[in-house]
């Protein structure tokens, strides 16, 4: 169906597949969400490792590091869905898109706690050692806390990234379109071009603009804790 002007066809949009829209966008923020905070989660275990006193341990890190960080976000998850099983290990198209998602921003996020823990005195670490803490309580106690608080504005443009990088859900068939998936299945099926993807644009630039203000909120806090 071809409307007569932009307007008409976001009108258009609104009323038929506004639903859609909406569901397909808690996908997106389910694939987003998940997707960072096990990031997070891989990203905090790694910074540990990578700061070690066991060199192998930091040695390997590193180039985890290397390899996860400049692999293409989409060469990555078509190596998980079809290079996968060629090995006898299969994974549903959904969680092959969250567990690429995760182990890049895993990459990057370990860069960014890098970054972190590189402007924490080092006479609090010192200090700490003269006190007889072992390298577990002092990397719990003292440098995950004050790394995490340093970084939250890389942390924040990194979860944007998860969440616009979500949108390679798209070229694989999961059980529920992601938006930009939705969105190209409606401009297969209705023809409207620019539109669709306005709507679908909106949507990722709203969210961006709400994780940026709660991270403007955290950073402030952040500042007080350190």
């Amino acid at each position: 169906m071809h409307q007569d002007s932009v307007w008409g066809s976001l009108a258009y949009l609104a009323g038929r597949f506004g639903h859609d829209y909406v569901t397909s966008y808690g996908v997106t923020l389910r694939i987003g969400v998940i997707s960072f905070l096990g990031g997070l989660l891989l990203a905090v275990l790694l910074t540990m490792a990578r700061i070690s006193p066991i060199p192998p341990l930091r040695t390997a890190v590193s180039g985890y590091v290397e390899v996860f960080r400049n692999i293409p976000v989409l060469c990555l998850l078509l190596f998980i869905v079809y290079g996968l099983p060629e090995v006898g290990f299969t994974l549903d198209y959904e969680p092959s898109v969250i567990a690429t998602l995760i182990l890049v921003s895993s990459a990057f996020g370990c860069d960014n706690l890098r970054s972190g823990i590189n402007a924490i005195d080092p006479g609090q670490i010192e200090a700490a050692r003269s006190l007889g803490m072992s390298f577990g309580g002092i990397t719990r106690s003292i440098v995950l806390p004050q790394a995490l608080s340093t970084v939250v504005q890389p942390m924040v443009t990194l979860f944007i990234s998860v969440i616009i990088s979500s949108s390679t859900g798209a070229l694989v068939p999961i059980a529920h379109d992601e938006l930009t998936g939705l969105v190209s299945r409606i401009n297969t099926k209705e023809a409207l071009g620019i539109p669709t993807f306005l709507v679908a644009a909106l949507f990722y630039v709203a969210t961006g603009l709400v994780i940026g203000a709660i991270g403007r909120i955290i950073e402030k806090r952040a500042v007080i804790w350190r």
